[in-house]
């Protein structure tokens, strides 16, 4: 295996993969042709990254199995499910899409995750963790529905499997006695520590024909004597269990194989081949190392989950130095950068922990993402990083409410969906004191529809008793989550992804008024309700178009009195929100103007009823209409109309 040290500026020779369209090819390739492939992909993939950013450490985890898994199976006939998606980047890269790889999360490029409408490759469109499994497991009854030839195969990682929703699936496969096999790519959990040369020899033993074809005839002749039958599957399983954890997945109805090295390819195509062959429930474990091939990524793997791409340095301008001034001092210190929306959040969890002993963080593997690292550091006894499971994140939370503990839960927007039934049943039906920092609301960007939180305002403010804020900037941040904190109930402010305006933030745990909005600017004929972040663009078109300008802060409960004072005095509403306009915050101004029954224009600006796809926020929010320049045209549009019609 070749070692890299630093990601390639220019595209790297790969003569062997440039041959490759398809995996087809890859088939008929020996052993030392599918080590210098494998070389070649892992060189392209830290290229190809580097030159679009993007997840990172996953994908070369992976190069030896998917360069396995593509030579031992017949794609796409053959059905290969990706969970969550982190790490198909290779496989992207070998079935057809090599030279859109740089374009890859970009506005109108590849998708970050596998999707159906991109590649016959891609069998189901994943984003969320943990589905693949399921998803296989239908691929494969519907195979055997339809008397079907055809193998079935779902890759999912250790992280992956530690949601219910996996074992679920597990369960049932084993029940129905599918022809599936799971590839349970293993590379951070101590899940075994057997890799070597003993579970790589059982390997080969238990999945050889030989000793399938004598396993079986066994069982017919022992099927003949008394007890001989029961003392054989006795004997075999604790075989398996001195040398792998093989006991759990064999009882719920999986062959169990493994753990072998994910590194080794031959040793692994070898194992996949005689395993594609193998009927009813198959679970092969593997063990690999995230960021194999890229010494920085082995030694950082979760810095290097993801990165930006890499930016080409230009030469830099001699400095110029006006004669008539003394040069800047060398030690001048800059302007501090604006902090991000997770980082104001990390900081606020520490401060009002060394606050309130009752104080509990909770996130669903998103420690890192939502900024709870130093939190994790300073309060071990008070923090739950619960693994991929949202719904037992909120009923975890809802449990410590019962006991008058402060639970927040940390938790994306789009994750939020997962854990809604518990957020409705557990914890807003019993009015339950919770706390929800809801990050990346909003269009998030590359990651694309599967991961842009568009829908948390209308999905949340229906919930009955439930308290939902969105702050402006960094500040009001703060603010607000001090606010949710201290109201005895279910509360959630919902922030966007990245940095804001640059506000200063405050050292102090000061609270805002419940459903109290905020006057930026007083103008004449139209006013501006503008929640959360898009009061940034409303700022600008409240000065081109001599509009007034309310920062409403509060979705649920809503200004009331604002809104009405509003109405009487402008001749245009318009509501803006990053939020789908269906049943948003601009539904609720309606709604709230409907029931005093207030007759006035309005223009409801959000989202719109589809599926956002991937690129840079700016990108998308000018697409969508809801940057400055498209808000605007909106407005003046929709006054254009209104003139017309009343001449």
């Amino acid at each position: 295996m070749k070692l890299f040290d630093e990601i390639p500026a220019e595209r790297p020779a790969t003569p062997l993969l440039d041959t490759l369209e398809t995996p087809s090819a890859l088939r008929a390739m020996n052993q030392a042709q599918l080590a210098q492939l494998a070389d070649e992909l892992r060189a392209y993939l830290l290229y190809s990254v580097g030159c679009s950013g993007g997840h990172f450490g996953a994908g070369l985890g992976v190069v030896e199995l998917t360069v396995a898994l593509h030579h031992a199976l017949e794609t796409p006939h053959d059905r290969l499910v990706w969970d969550v998606g982190h790490q198909a980047y290779p496989h992207k890269i070998l079935t057809g899409r090599r030279e859109q790889m740089p374009s890859i999360r970009q506005y109108g490029g590849l998708a970050a995750f596998p999707r159906r409408a991109e590649s016959e490759f891609d069998t189901f469109g994943v984003g969320h963790s943990s589905t693949s499994i399921s998803a296989a497991l239908g691929m494969a009854l519907a195979a055997r529905t339809r008397d079907e030839k055809r193998r079935v195969c779902a890759v999912i990682g250790d992280g992956a499997l530690t949601a219910g929703m996996a074992f679920e699936a597990l369960a049932h496969a084993g029940h129905v006695d599918a022809n599936l096999l799971v590839v349970l790519n293993d590379n951070e959990m101590s899940i075994s520590e057997n890799v070597g040369g003993m579970a790589t020899y059982l390997a080969r033993i238990l999945t050889s024909k030989p000793y399938t074809l004598m396993r079986e005839n066994g069982k017919r002749v022992l099927s003949r004597l008394p007890g001989a039958l029961e003392l054989a599957r006795r004997t075999e399983e604790h075989m398996k269990g001195m040398v792998s954890p093989a006991t759990l997945f064999e009882e719920m109805g999986f062959n169990y194989i493994g753990p072998i090295d994910g590194h080794d390819l031959p040793e692994l195509a070898h194992t996949l081949r005689n395993m594609r062959d193998l009927d009813g429930p198959q679970f092969l474990h593997i063990k690999t190392r995230k960021g194999r091939g890229f010494q920085p990524a082995e030694a950082d793997p979760i810095g290097y989950h993801a990165i930006t791409k890499l930016e080409k340095a230009a030469p830099a301008p001699p400095p110029k130095i006006d004669p008539q001034l003394p040069p800047a001092a060398p030690d001048s210190p800059l302007p501090p950068a604006p902090r991000k929306y997770c980082n104001v959040f990390g900081d606020w969890l520490c401060d009002m922990a060394a606050a309130d002993p009752r104080l509990i963080g909770i996130t669903p593997a998103m420690r890192e993402g939502s900024d709870l690292i130093r939190f994790s550091r300073e309060y071990p006894e008070r923090y739950y990083d619960v693994a991929i499971a949202e719904q037992h994140a909120v009923t975890l939370a809802a449990g410590l409410a019962c006991e008058a503990m402060k639970p927040v839960v940390a938790i994306y927007s789009t994750f939020l969906q997962r854990g809604y039934d518990q957020l409705i049943h557990d914890v807003a039906v019993q009015g339950l004191d919770v706390t929800f920092a809801i990050d990346r609301a909003g269009l998030v960007g590359e990651d694309g529809p599967t991961h842009h939180g568009a829908l948390d305002l209308s999905f949340l403010r229906c919930v009955p008793g439930m308290v939902l804020m969105a702050p402006a900037d960094e500040a009001e941040c703060r603010a607000m989550l001090t606010t949710a904190y201290h109201y005895p109930g279910p509360a959630a402010v919902r922030y966007p992804r990245g940095t804001g305006p640059g506000t200063p933030i405050p050292e102090t745990l000061e609270t805002l008024k419940v459903g109290e909005a905020e006057m930026r600017r007083r103008g004449s004929r139209v006013a501006l309700l503008a929640f959360g972040s898009l009061n940034t663009p409303a700022a600008d078109v409240a000065e081109r178009l001599d509009a007034s300008h309310l920062n409403m802060r509060s979705i649920k409960p809503l200004d009331r009195e604002a809104i009405l004072t509003a109405a009487r005095e402008h001749e245009l509403l318009v509501t803006l929100e990053e939020n789908v306009v269906a049943g948003g915050a601009g539904s609720a101004v309606n709604e709230l103007l409907a029931a005093e029954g207030v007759q006035v224009a309005i223009l409801n600006l959000g989202l719109p009823d589809a599926f956002v796809e991937h690129g840079k926020p700016g990108e998308l929010l000018s697409e969508c209409g809801l940057d400055a320049e498209g808000i605007e045209a909106s407005i003046r549009q929709r006054l254009d109309v209104r003139q017309k019609e009343s001449t």
